[in-house]
């Protein structure tokens, strides 16, 4: 069975260019299993050989894979933060900031940036680029249609501000749809780009393992300019950040020396 593993993994990485070895193996193992069993394949082998024929099969590994679990302002006291604090210090420095929505699933986490940042500045001005690995995401993300439920912890003025509603569904309007760029992106393989005065990525390094973890958080710190700050999410602590040139601005921000 290890061995099974370790081709499937090798297999993937020829064919995506996604390196599996830099996911928790445990976690990553369990979820891809179940998914080969319910799909009617006994082996990883048996379950490259169909997803190397079958583009859609493909595209609901990846979205497997990559978890994508979103909703606007999660854990909406840290979005406060970004409002009242981080953004006016960014500010205070650049009238204009380039802004990163890292890993940004089916878009609620930019679209919840550009809500924020419309409170400083015109939407003519806000500039977001979000990127993920998936493209079943990356084209809900384009569509910006959403759940009721997905919107619990956006503040109701933002709401009704910038969406249309159609029965428990929500379009974000495209006035905020304009001020963000989506495109495909593999953070651990793909340039960063940048110099970026903000950088968010939350709720997606707790899948990697520690060293994917570290060589990230060395690109983001190498993709910001100095004074720039990374959001992380509610569960990705940055213990030493001095090592990656980082200094703490607040719980879950961590500013570039």
């Amino acid at each position: 069975m290890p061995q099974d593993y370790e081709q499937f993994i090798s297999n993937i990485y020829q064919k995506t260019g996604i390196n599996l070895a830099l996911y928790k193996e445990a976690q990553m193992k369990r979820r891809l299993t179940s998914l080969y069993q319910k799909k009617g394949y006994s082996s990883f082998k048996e379950f490259f050989q169909a997803l190397d024929k079958d583009k859609q099969l493909m595209n609901e590994f990846l979205d497997r894979m990559t978890i994508n679990v979103s909703e606007f302002y999660r854990n909406a006291k840290r979005w406060e933060v970004l409002d009242q604090s981080i953004i006016p210090e960014l500010l205070s420095k650049n009238t204009t900031l380039k802004t990163w929505s890292a890993a940004c699933s089916t878009g609620e986490e930019p679209f919840t940036l550009s809500m924020v940042l419309s409170k400083h500045m015109p939407l003519s001005k806000i500039q977001i680029l979000a990127t993920d690995i998936d493209e079943n995401v990356l084209a809900k993300a384009k569509r910006g249609v959403y759940s009721e439920r997905s919107l619990n912890e956006a503040p109701k003025e933002m709401v009704k501000k910038f969406f249309q509603q159609d029965g428990s569904y929500y379009t974000v309007g495209d006035e905020i749809k304009k001020t963000v760029t989506f495109k495909k992106q593999n953070l651990l393989a793909d340039h960063y780009g940048g110099p970026f005065d903000l950088i968010v990525c939350r709720n997606v390094l707790i899948y990697f393992t520690e060293e994917a973890k570290e060589s990230i958080y060395q690109k983001f710190s190498a993709a910001l300019r100095p004074g720039g700050i990374l959001f992380v999410g509610s569960t990705e602590q940055i213990f030493n950040p001095g090592t990656y040139n980082f200094e703490t601005a607040d719980t879950f921000f961590y500013r570039k020396k």
